[in-house]
């Protein structure tokens, strides 16, 4: 699954932004690979097309952003979801 339409950066938002409406598949898959103990370099090629070996600090910029994004979404931004479901 190559998500074609990220961003290099997430939002920071303190609430659920359109993007991350858009993105919950991508997080949520983000979440479980990183819980099975995924090496980066491999969940950016594999989500987001990223070769590490190619572009090292892109792709650990987007895994990390995207990951942090993520947490944030499974920690506190789901409640948006509470009142405008995806």
């Amino acid at each position: 699954m190559v998500t074609k339409t990220f961003e290099d950066t997430v939002p920071s938002a303190p609430e659920l932004t359109d993007y991350d409406r858009a993105h919950i598949k991508l997080y949520a898959r983000l979440l479980d690979a990183a819980a099975d103990g995924a090496a980066w370099e491999e969940i950016a090629a594999v989500l987001f097309g990223i070769d590490a070996a190619r572009q090292p600090e892109r792709a650990r910029h987007v895994h990390d952003a995207h990951l942090a994004r993520a947490r944030w979404v499974a920690s506190s931004g789901y409640k948006d979801l509470l009142h405008r479901p995806v």
